[in-house]
């Protein structure tokens, strides 16, 4: 049955979160595309829970043969530094197949905490240490675990304050009750335009074309600290070779049309593609990044 040419029978994409995420919207886009494509039907699951696990656990498990596909995000890539007991192993048990889009994060401030860059945020956190308190969307998500990361490198001392969710995380920062946040660009962007919110530093190798006038980390002097989130699409492993290329081929097709690439804009994506080694090379130096952040900080699972 493996070796049946793909795709033979209607595929199914999982989806590791809920409706209207980021990965559900990318599978949902891209299915009626390749449905077209492949010439059969493509449903859609969302199988939320667990920061992912529960997703990926069941595509680990499924039939080899291209037709059970994972879209996740990166919880793939931070999860298992602080949950134990998966049901899979991030490298063995799933076949990367491509990565399909990156997006940028950002270190933003209350407006009226006298800091105008991230070096000033810096300086006043050593000078005030364990007295200032950030945000987050939940523990062991990415943005806090970037934030830890950006503790780590230098050696600050700031407080913790989980939400659940980012309107709760964002909504403290600009009243003034946390003073700062690692948030993605484009659930800040509408914040900092109005002057609810300053942005420091964008996480990103490059500038932000909805933030130019806001520095890289490189720029604002921390090279070490360059970070994104991302969305990519994995099968289980041992999944024939030819229906990952074909796969990998016809997704990487779509990343450049105009439509495609409207909808990645409108979600503050940028198109990725590439072979699945790219998106392989990414998960392992991901697991090994936040296993060491996870360590450090003794980040533990809810």
């Amino acid at each position: 049955a493996q070796d049946a040419a793909f795709p033979s029978k209607t595929v199914q994409f999982v989806v590791a979160y809920t409706p209207g995420t980021g990965a559900d919207i990318l599978a949902r886009a891209f299915g009626p595309r390749l449905a077209e494509r492949w010439k059969t039907s493509i449903i859609t699951e969302n199988r939320a829970g667990a920061t992912g696990t529960i997703a990926t656990a069941y595509v680990a498990k499924a039939p080899a043969d291209g037709h059970t596909l994972l879209f996740v995000a990166t919880s793939y890539g931070t999860t298992p530094a602080i949950r134990g007991n998966l049901g899979f192993d991030p490298v063995k048990s799933l076949a990367p197949v491509v990565l399909i889009a990156t997006s940028g994060l950002g270190v933003v401030v209350h407006p009226q905490l006298p800091v105008k860059s991230l070096r000033d945020f810096i300086n006043l956190a050593k000078r005030r240490p364990g007295e200032m308190h950030y945000s987050s969307p939940g523990n062991g998500g990415p943005q806090h675990l970037a934030m830890e990361l950006l503790k780590l490198e230098t050696g600050i001392n700031l407080v913790h304050v989980p939400y659940k969710g980012f309107a709760g995380a964002v909504t403290d920062v600009m009243a003034g009750h946390v003073q700062a946040m690692v948030s993605a660009l484009q659930s800040a962007h509408a914040h900092v335009s109005s002057g609810r919110l300053r942005m420091l530093a964008v996480m990103s190798g490059e500038r932000s074309p909805a933030f130019p006038g806001v520095p890289t980390m490189k720029e604002a002097g921390f090279p070490g600290l360059e970070i994104y989130t991302w969305y990519g699409t994995f099968a289980p492993a041992g999944t024939p070779a030819a229906a990952i290329g074909r796969i990998n081929a016809d997704i990487n097709s779509l990343l450049q049309q105009s439509d495609i690439r409207e909808v990645l804009g409108k979600l503050g994506m940028n198109p990725a593609g590439g072979a699945p080694d790219r998106l392989g090379s990414l998960v392992k130096s991901e697991l090994a990044r936040w296993g060491r952040v996870v360590k450090a900080a003794n980040i533990k699972a809810d």
